[in-house]
């Protein structure tokens, strides 16, 4: 009598980032024009009666849809953010896309850890070398460098989710520093979408280079050096 074969606990581990990969990439190539800024200005009317008539109902929706665009890598995360603004306001329209993009978020850092995070990180500890001391430098400042990966509009919101699952970042300082790092984003872009009713009325598009504007930008990266501000002090002690 023969036994059922066992399945390979790596491919098991992997199937979750393998799934999220080739959603993403088949989501670029399927999604890109349903999720996007024509696509809401067309729908605006039906999801402003659906939130009306059913507001729990919609704020649910909103939440795991966002959460699905993040988790999958999928095309219009902004788009996402615009709508947060648009159907629900400053508030709870930031509340709503920073929790869903920071639960989108650890679920990507947590497939990617189980699939080849951990044994990655591993591989990087045996080997030594520089990006060892890399490896070692972040995790003694895991909150700072975290921080400011989050801060700085220049880092790619899905590269934020995979780099840190390379090299051993805790989950709670993940979760924690993405949910505190995003709310300044958050804010400025679900404002832009709590203004879209002006944008709509008058055919025109949203100008979302506001948040390279000298009086956003400067405080983000006002922010990032706050969070850097550790990270020098500790190296000026060691070398003190």
């Amino acid at each position: 009598m023969t036994t059922a074969k066992k399945p390979n606990p790596n491919w098991v581990r992997r199937l979750p980032i393998l799934l999220i990969v080739g959603g993403a990439i088949l989501g670029a190539f399927t999604l890109r024009d349903q999720l996007s800024f024509d696509a809401l200005s067309q729908h605006r009317e039906a999801l402003l009666a659906f939130r009306d008539a059913n507001f729990t109902l919609a704020s649910l929706v909103f939440v795991l849809s966002y959460v699905v665009i993040v988790a999958f890598s999928l095309p219009g995360a902004t788009i996402a953010t615009l709508t947060g603004g648009f159907l629900f306001g400053l508030f709870p329209g930031t509340l709503y896309n920073v929790v869903a993009a920071t639960v989108g978020a650890v679920a990507v850092f947590l497939a990617a850890r189980a699939g080849f995070g951990a044994d990655v990180a591993a591989r990087i500890e045996e080997k030594g070398g520089a990006a060892a001391r890399l490896q070692s430098a972040l995790r003694e400042n895991e909150w700072s460098a975290l921080l400011i990966m989050r801060l700085v509009p220049a880092v790619p919101f899905f590269i934020a989710n995979l780099l840190p699952a390379f090299v051993g970042t805790s989950l709670w300082r993940f979760a924690i520093t993405t949910f505190v790092g995003i709310i300044p984003g958050g804010l400025v872009f679900t404002s832009i979408g709590a203004g879209l009713g002006e944008v709509f009325a008058t055919g025109g598009t949203p100008d979302l280079s506001i948040i390279f504007a000298p009086h956003v930008l400067g405080p983000l990266l006002g922010l990032a050096a706050l969070s850097a501000l550790p990270i020098v002090l500790k190296r000026f002690r060691k070398e003190s």
